[in-house]
């Protein structure tokens, strides 16, 4: 984040490439990369898909004349501090879609999440940017927010992660400059419409104390800090004092995450759920519909296409890196440009099939970095003005999509998801889907159909 930002490393272990490269669908190897920060979203609707939410129809008054509609609160207008006042409840967040029910027999819409692990405002202004992307195609978006970029460096010793000593981070801490740059950020992104959810602290990977060693103690541990360093930033610095308080509360509004490295779910979730959060996408899966796993929405990354290569790789642009350069985060310039649309082609595919298909939501995730030139942000910028401008597609923040889920009948959820990645129904989708909220059918979901391996041990950063 700040200049003086640590470079931070990974490793997939040799056990995990066996159990992936088993699959047949992730190229994959031992991996030690620099590490940084972290989008997702998108548009309007017709009936059944998510909405843009709007102060209701005027009623009539006795009298001949009629009440102007009431618009709604802006933000800030209904101001109550939390705490030291770095964070305030605003009343809820605006230009929130409204979630509906699908209709019997209607098409559900695309969904598409944009999403960026470590999401924090740097001399790039990355965040900045891609907020504007997002305004531009209509796309809200998610954005995971490391705690510790909210510390500055001289109170490192304030968060004391598990397994490692008190004032230990992968990724560094930041300095003043740069946390008041990501609260700008961060507030703007809320009040855009977008989600901002965790992606916890110090990016600890691998064998040695990594997240996928860590107990549901120790991860409870971990989510209360990177919750307490997004309420407290004040106190923690104050050269910060002046700056206007995060318009939510952030105890309601973190409802979900990835954690680094795409290790230790299993303990994290079962730690979240008693901690409010509602969706993990800290897992592996193909492209078809999810479901809940013990009451969390399993919002997993996925597999997409690699154009020209035999293989599948996660839909994250840091899969993406590795299978061109590998370790080397700024490789062969004259590949940039090919890299870039390699990964882009590869989206779009992944797009399409299950536009064309299936209609499950399609998962991306992204890192605000400028590995192999920054080849890969053209890439995703690319891919939201190609697909978030087309007709039923609804390209949203994780928070609402699981808001749409969660609208929905369960027996119609059930009977999605029995479409495997790229399957259309056979005889249509009113035939497909008419009647289907009025009964469960019973049968496996396409999640049980994932390629992904067992256990924590998954590619990405």
């Amino acid at each position: 984040m700040a200049a003086t930002r640590r470079a931070a490393t990974s490793v997939v272990t040799k056990k995990a490439v066996a159990k992936r490269a088993a699959a047949g669908r992730v190229a994959l190897g031992v991996v030690a990369v620099a590490l940084t920060a972290g989008v997702a979203g998108c548009s309007s609707d017709s009936g059944g898909g998510v909405g843009a939410a709007g102060p209701g129809a005027a009623k009539k008054a006795p009298a001949p004349k009629k009440k102007a509609p009431k618009a709604p609160a802006a933000p800030g207008s209904v101001l109550r501090l939390i705490g030291d006042g770095s964070t305030a409840f605003t009343g809820s967040q605006p230009k929130q879609p409204v979630a509906r029910r699908l209709a019997p027999s209607q098409k559900p819409p695309q969904f598409v999440v944009f999403s960026w692990d470590g999401a924090g405002e740097d001399s790039q202004k990355l965040f900045s940017h891609f907020r504007e992307v997002g305004k531009k195609y209509d796309a809200n978006m998610t954005y995971f927010l490391s705690g510790v970029y909210m510390l500055p460096e001289d109170k490192r010793e304030l968060y004391d992660p598990p397994k490692h000593n008190a004032g230990s981070s992968d990724i560094g801490f930041n300095d003043t400059e740069g946390i008041r740059d990501t609260i700008t950020q961060v507030r703007g992104a809320w009040e855009d419409g977008d989600e901002i959810g965790t992606h916890f602290n110090g990016h600890f990977c691998g064998p040695e104390g990594g997240v996928g060693t860590w107990s549901v103690d120790q991860w409870k541990s971990e989510i209360s800090q990177a919750k307490s360093f997004v309420k407290h930033w004040k106190t923690n610095d104050p050269g910060l004092e002046e700056e206007k308080p995060l318009p939510f509360d952030y105890d309601k509004e973190l409802i979900g995450g990835r954690t680094p490295c795409l290790e230790g779910q299993k303990n994290m979730v079962e730690a979240a759920r008693t901690m409010g959060f509602r969706y993990d996408s800290s897992g592996v899966n193909n492209q078809v519909w999810p479901r809940k796993k013990d009451g969390i929405w399993d919002l997993s990354m996925q597999l997409v296409p690699v154009p020209g290569r035999e293989f599948e790789t996660l839909s994250m642009d840091y899969n993406f890196m590795f299978n061109q350069s590998g370790t080397t985060t700024q490789g062969d310039p004259d590949m940039h440009e090919y890299w870039g649309n390699q990964m882009r082609d590869g989206l779009l595919q992944a797009f399409d099939r299950s536009y064309g298909g299936n209609r499950a939501p399609l998962i991306i995730g992204n890192h605000f970095e400028s590995w192999n030139g920054g080849t890969y942000m053209r890439a995703v910028e690319d891919t939201i003005a190609t697909v978030c401008t087309k007709e039923g597609v609804r390209c949203v923040s994780f928070r609402q999509l699981a808001d749409w889920l969660d609208a929905q009948d369960p027996a119609t959820l059930a009977k999605l998801g029995t479409l495997d990645v790229g399957q259309a129904p056979e005889k249509g989708w009113t035939a497909f889907l008419d009647g289907a909220g009025t009964s469960g059918t019973g049968r496996t979901t396409g999640a049980d159909k994932a390629h992904a391996g067992p256990g924590g041990d998954k590619p990405g950063r």
